[in-house]
């Protein structure tokens, strides 16, 4: 047993210690050629190629929503077998923002969402996107924020009134409210430049946090971007 721990003790040692660069290489293509060559190959599309596709996708949503429909029998057969998404979106769990849907009409097979309330990034959320990127081949991942979000303004009330919540909730919205603090000044919507600032603070914590993100980012294989969702109009602004 004590024999057991202390590999176990020492082979996370070596793995810290290897850089982002060398986590991609040796660990990460080895994960890769197992998982693809069960699951086929990884989407074509470039980073750049797949945000041009999402922008496209939601100016359709805006414009012609009854044109955004999709033959889900038909998707459903074809990527039964293995998936290539092309995007990964990290969403609010809220009811009105389906990433599916407000990005096109896209159907089975083409995004990997990642959905909590205030599109937050924690252990669990960090690991979806790390495999969505890593091993499905995902080269794009949007944060994406909505205006009127239930869970920044639980983060704002906490910041102007020190308000309080019951069981997790204050827990899990506990990451918005340096956002929300950093905005607290400005001019304009509180909630929504909280939820902006909270969507870009989530979008560069990725590649802090993740050694495997890093590397691909640094690669230019993958790209990050923070964006928010407006109720009312349908759009999805992109945040510098």
């Amino acid at each position: 047993m004590g024999d057991q721990r202390g590999k176990e003790t020492i082979g996370r040692r070596q793995l810290l210690g290897l850089g982002a660069a060398g986590i991609v290489a040796a660990g990460l293509n080895a994960v890769s050629r197992t998982a693809r060559a069960a699951q086929g190959a990884p989407t074509a599309l470039s980073p750049a190629q797949a945000l041009a596709r999402l922008k496209a996708g939601n100016k359709s949503y805006v414009s012609h929503p009854q044109l955004c429909s999709v033959n889900l029998a038909e998707q459903r057969s074809a990527v039964a077998a293995h998936q290539a998404p092309w995007a990964t979106i990290i969403s609010c769990a809220d009811s009105r923002v389906p990433p599916e849907l407000i990005f096109g009409g896209h159907g089975v097979g083409e995004l990997f969402v990642a959905r909590n309330a205030g599109n937050l990034v924690d252990t669990a959320t960090l690991g979806t996107v790390e495999y969505g990127a890593a091993v499905l081949g995902s080269p794009l991942i949007v944060v994406l924020a909505h205006t009127a979000c239930g869970a920044v303004q639980a983060a704002c009330d906490i910041v102007t009134r020190n308000a309080t919540y019951p069981g997790a909730i204050g827990a899990m919205i506990e990451p918005i409210v340096p956002a929300a603090l950093a905005v607290k000044s400005d001019p304009g919507d509180f909630a929504n430049n909280a939820a902006r600032a909270s969507a870009k603070r989530t979008a560069a914590r990725l590649t802090a946090a993740s050694n495997l993100i890093a590397g691909l980012a640094g690669a230019g294989k993958l790209q990050i971007v923070a964006a928010i969702y407006d109720l009312k109009t349908g759009e999805v602004t992109y945040l510098d």
